[in-house]
């Protein structure tokens, strides 16, 4: 029996229509604290409560390199008195926020692969968060473009493309999928607590898509060819969200507590991550016989520039160029899974048949994934 190998055929990419500076965000956000301080003049005074520090686009970009970010909504975020993105309620019958900025750039996508949607056998949409718990958002993407076959979501939170890369390569190896459409609509503005100094900033609203496919399938000379994936997972407490279904049953619990959004220990994420994801991406090139120098390409996980100089740094032994590791976040800032199949969407036409990249993913869980690609 045949062996086929799985092919990474097309990407897109769906970019909100509203940019927030850094500008724009620090001056809501002083503002907000300007107010909080007034009102509790007395208990800070007292030194029952300790006065919230403004923020500054300066310690921002020093601090992730990211200098705007793109949103769904811009106005809620940037209001003092309600800081978060605010979006009409659809009923039951229209198409979900979720699955309408992911069917755009899964048009994309199967426009650049030259797939037709009732082609596709397999949907994945794999995210940090999904709208509603079901019917699954991968379902309903599947239904509003025609495609065939079947549809799950999947969460590996930051890490979800690359887990999902695996899952779309496995399953056209195995049989079970000819054509894969994987998704990652990322709506990170909405679980991000934009009263926080240490995480205001970070994240940003994104959608991209891939298809996967059968190589025979695929036209020659198109997409780059899946060599090999890598996945790791540990468990850690330093990247969480809380939100869930069971809040509402918590007897002491407080479903509007700043646990119910993204909170992280960033320095220890830092610090373990880094050299977790370096050596993950050394040893994975390792047991495939391929240098690091030889590596023309590395998209990896967009979440904060001074890590990714780092882990490229380890992975090559010295610094990587421009081109040879982009960076996308100062534009998008962290868009979560779909930050690294940003940078490979943006930056990969230049590449000849025959050279290798390494798409690369990770955060909560801890967990980690990596992918080799050679063009075809």
């Amino acid at each position: 029996m045949t062996q086929h190998k799985a092919v990474l055929s097309g990407s897109g990419l769906f970019t909100p229509p509203y940019a927030i500076s850094n500008d724009e965000l620090v001056g809501t956000f002083n503002r907000y604290v300007a107010a909080f301080n007034a009102e509790h003049a007395a208990e800070i005074a007292s030194g029952s409560i300790e006065a919230l520090a403004e923020s500054s686009s300066e310690f921002i970009e020093k601090a992730s390199g990211i200098k705007s970010r793109f949103v769904l909504d811009k106005a809620g975020i940037l209001n003092p008195d309600i800081m978060r993105p605010q979006f009409p309620r659809r009923s039951n019958e229209e198409l979900s926020l979720q699955a309408e900025i992911g069917v755009a750039a899964a048009k994309q996508a199967l426009a650049a692969a030259g797939v037709a949607a009732a082609d596709i056998d397999m949907v994945l949409v794999a995210n940090s968060n999904m709208q509603r718990a079901y019917p699954a958002v991968a379902v309903e993407i599947q239904t509003a473009l025609g495609c065939g076959g079947f549809a799950f979501d999947m969460n590996v939170a930051c890490s979800s493309a690359t887990f999902a890369l695996q899952t779309a390569a496995d399953a056209v190896k195995s049989g079970s999928a000819a054509r894969v459409l994987i998704v990652n609509a990322e709506i990170c503005s909405a679980h991000m607590n934009f009263r926080d100094r240490d995480s205001h900033f970070i994240f940003g609203d994104a959608a991209t898509a891939m298809v996967v496919v059968r190589d025979d399938l695929a036209a020659p000379g198109q997409g780059f060819e899946i060599v090999s994936t890598k996945l790791w997972t540990q468990f850690s407490n330093n990247i969480r969200n809380n939100f869930g279904f069971l809040n509402r049953c918590e007897i002491d619990g407080d479903p509007m507590s700043g646990d119910k959004l993204f909170v992280q220990q960033g320095r220890k994420v830092f610090k373990e991550v880094c050299p977790a994801v370096g050596e993950h991406i050394v040893a994975h090139l390792l047991a495939q016989g391929i240098s690091a120098q030889n590596v023309a390409r590395f998209w990896l996980h967009q979440a904060n520039r001074t890590m990714n100089e780092l882990i490229s740094r380890r992975v090559l032994g010295r610094d990587a160029g421009a081109e040879e590791a982009p960076i996308i976040l100062d534009q998008y800032a962290n868009t979560s899974s779909a930050g690294s199949v940003i940078a490979f969407h943006l930056h990969h036409r230049d590449m000849a048949a025959g050279q290798f990249g390494v798409l690369s993913s990770f955060g909560a869980g801890y967990s980690i994934g990596s992918v080799i690609l050679q063009k075809r």
